[in-house]
């Protein structure tokens, strides 16, 4: 028997106290019954015996619904009599028939359909949603949910999801064709002309300042009887050429070497998702870095950055994420408060959701009540049933007692008008 609680106590209390009270109306009808019994032997006036008659019957109603009362908890005076103690003996089926009558009642779909739709969840919540107060608490609740599953993941577990998931995606599937996809969707559309003109500037800067450079290579690459200073004229002439060249490009967007290179795009674009040596190409270089250990790396230390900066802005309430996160609430609460269409939605998802949990697992949830009472021991099932409910039935034999005493006293009345 377990150690009982400060409410049980009180129970306790107050059902002994019921179970005195009752008694008492039975002590009191057996005394007023031997009473009027020998003041009848002694010739005591006519009235006696209906006062002994109702005290008889009086005692009869306490005495049978004591034993009702008493037979639902345990034998009456220890005496095995068939169908007593029905709670402890029969614990089990109740059990049974407790789960039933709620699956039955409780959870049938038009119950549950019927309590959702006259509790207007949709409206409340969204009343609720609106108050900026509750937004940051249901806030606070998501942070410390997302602290605990970001805390409770093991680093090496992510880092091996995200290889499988994410790697192992990337290996399996060839990078040519949707890579020329989406570069022929870039150049069809002249996006790729900026990075075009940015390349042609900086082109043209870097011979532009580089003069001394240029006269280097061509220098270098002349013949070794050429004289020096044929050398420089052929070398400031060439550096004019070039520059003059860089500027052209630089400047005409329909030049022939802008054009030339829209082309060579335009085909790279579509070899990469036609031609096969081109596509295999470029599963080598997909290759060659999937497998540098720079990426490998990078991938290893993704989860360790991304789980810093969710804790981070978890534990801040200051933060971006935070306050997005709050600000969305308040907007959804406030849009489902005054959106009839959306409270309808949400309604809708939410009887859909509670229709589909109690029509697949309404099973479950009433084997969790039979198999919970039937782990109770029967004794200790009984004593706690009779702490709940046991103080209202000492009514009964109080009501027995009554009831028997004016039902004895009409029977005799009318036998006595009838002889």
């Amino acid at each position: 028997m377990h150690q009982l609680t400060a409410a049980e106590v009180d129970k306790r209390r107050g059902l002994r106290r019921m179970k005195l009270v009752a008694t008492g109306f039975l002590l009191g009808a057996t005394v007023i019954y031997a009473l009027a019994r020998w003041q009848e032997a002694a010739g005591a006036p006519a009235w006696v015996g209906y006062l002994r008659a109702a005290a008889e019957a009086g005692m009869v109603g306490a005495l049978a619904d004591w034993f009702a009362v008493t037979a639902l908890f345990r034998r009456p005076l220890g005496l095995p009599i068939p169908h007593t103690a029905i709670i402890p003996t029969r614990k089990d089926a109740l059990g049974r028939n407790l789960g039933d009558f709620v699956g039955a009642n409780f959870l049938a779909e038009p119950v549950v359909r019927d309590k959702l739709r006259r509790a207007a969840v949709a409206r409340r919540l969204g009343t609720w949603l609106a108050e900026p107060a509750h937004a940051e608490r249901v806030t606070s609740e998501l942070a410390t949910a997302v602290r605990g599953a970001v805390t409770v993941l093991r680093d090496e577990d992510v880092q091996a999801v995200l290889e499988q998931s994410v790697v192992r995606r990337l290996v399996e599937q060839p990078w040519g064709p949707p890579l020329g996809r989406l570069l022929g969707h870039v150049f069809a559309d002249g996006t790729h002309h900026r990075l075009v003109d940015l390349i042609c500037d900086e082109a043209y800067e870097w011979v532009r300042n580089n003069h001394m450079a240029v006269l280097r290579v061509v220098a270098n690459r002349a013949p070794s009887w050429s004289p020096r200073f044929v050398d420089e004229l052929v070398a400031d002439k060439v550096y004019g050429e070039v520059l003059s060249f860089a500027w052209s490009v630089k400047t005409d967007p329909h030049h022939p070497m802008r054009l030339a290179v829209d082309k060579f795009l335009v085909e790279f674009a579509d070899d990469l998702q036609h031609d096969p040596d081109t596509i295999e190409r470029a599963e080598q270089v997909k290759q060659q870095v999937l497998e540098h250990p720079e990426v490998r790396n990078a991938i290893g230390s993704f989860w360790s950055t991304a789980k810093r900066m969710l804790l981070d802005a978890a534990e801040d309430p200051g933060s971006e994420l935070r306050r997005r996160v709050r600000d969305g609430l308040v907007t959804l609460g406030r849009r489902i408060d005054s959106d009839p269409e959306l409270r309808g939605k949400v309604d809708g998802w939410l009887e859909g959701a509670a229709t589909h949990v109690v029509t697949n697992y309404r099973a479950e949830v009433t084997a969790l009540i039979t198999d919970t009472v039937e782990r109770w021991d029967a004794k200790d099932t009984a004593r706690k049933i009779e702490l709940q409910v046991g103080r209202d039935l000492q009514f009964i034999r109080i009501n027995g007692t009554v009831v028997g005493a004016l039902a004895g006293l009409v029977i005799h009345t009318v036998s006595q008008l009838l002889l």
